[in-house]
């Protein structure tokens, strides 16, 4: 089934209004995100997403709520990743907490634009030409491995070595100077960007990184531009208020990257494993039903051993944060 043109207007409607009520009314003010209300609205976005997914089952088609739940899934934990960054991102420019929803709104706002861009764009690419699947598939597949060995740290995270940042800085000058929460101010009649901007803009480039990631991935689940593109959004609306949720407690998270690395490889091979058996015509493919499984699985099981080594090793959740 086709979804039509009433959905998509009426999802956009939605999306807008949900934003206006987030920065306009509900985080008006700049001010520090507590653990527990940052749980409440998550869970309040999870709820959402969860009812759109029945009324996709309802209204739309059995298969494609699958499809949904997998999606959005699949993107959620992906999207855990990025949240690691951003606490090395607030960490490295010093960012005051109760600025750090601020720059995260922004910041989804531009990922909003950047993935359905992505979305559009691949959904088009595999429609016309199939073997794109394989380019994906090997691509996840090595990106997984490669996250696996990957050795970095947070010694070696440094923002002002990213081109697009150094870019910025030869085209605007950037000002030290707090400026409670303005991205640009006017010094001597001179225009300047501040921390904060530059701030959000590296979370804008780290977005568009992981996007290269998650997007193909997401499109192994389906092709239907509807159902990735709003599994997509509903997971990146929750990201921030995900992100102040889990910050206290991200150490009981150690293992993430290798369930991350895992997860990938097997999309990876899925796509691979799928195309393949469709061209030689073999009634054979890895199921969404079995890709699932296989993600919620090692989520859990990633979670499960992080929580008995910081048990082990006796790692404490700071409670000035709660």
């Amino acid at each position: 089934m086709v979804e039509g043109i009433g959905y998509w207007i009426g999802f956009i409607v939605f999306v807008i209004v949900m934003l206006m009520l987030d920065l306009g009314v509900f985080h008006k003010k700049d001010s520090v995100i507590k653990i527990k209300e940052a749980i409440l609205w998550s869970v309040f976005w999870i709820a959402l997403a969860l009812l759109f997914n029945v009324g996709i089952y309802f209204f739309i088609d059995h298969t494609k709520a699958l499809e949904f739940f997998t999606a959005y899934i699949l993107e959620k934990s992906l999207s855990v990743d990025n949240l690691f960054v951003f606490i090395m991102i607030f960490s490295y420019f010093n960012i005051d907490p109760k600025y750090q929803h601020k720059i995260l709104f922004w910041g989804i706002i531009g990922a909003l634009v950047m993935r359905a861009i992505f979305i559009f764009a691949g959904v088009a690419i595999i429609q016309r030409f199939s073997w794109v699947m394989y380019i994906f598939g090997v691509f996840l597949i090595y990106t997984g491995i490669h996250m696996l060995f990957e050795k970095k740290g947070k010694e070696d995270f440094d923002p002002n070595r990213n081109i697009v940042i150094r870019l910025f800085r030869k085209i605007m000058p950037v000002t030290e100077e707090n400026t409670d929460g303005h991205f640009f101010i006017r010094k001597n009649g001179k225009l300047f960007a501040t921390t904060f901007f530059i701030t959000l803009l590296f979370i804008e480039v780290s977005d568009l990184i992981f996007a290269v990631d998650s997007i193909p991935a997401v499109l192994s689940v389906s092709n239907d531009t509807f159902i990735v593109f709003t599994s997509n959004i509903f997971a990146i609306l929750g990201l921030r208020s995900l992100y102040f949720a889990l910050n206290g407690i991200m150490a009981y998270f150690s293992y993430l990257k290798y369930a991350l690395a895992f997860i990938l490889s097997f999309i990876g091979l899925k796509m691979c494993i799928n195309e393949l058996m469709a061209e030689l015509g073999y009634n054979f493919h890895i199921s969404n039903f079995v890709s699932l499984g296989v993600i919620i699985g090692t989520i859990i099981i990633s979670v499960l051993f992080s929580i008995y080594k910081n048990k082990k090793n006796k790692i404490e959740i700071d409670p000035n944060n709660q």
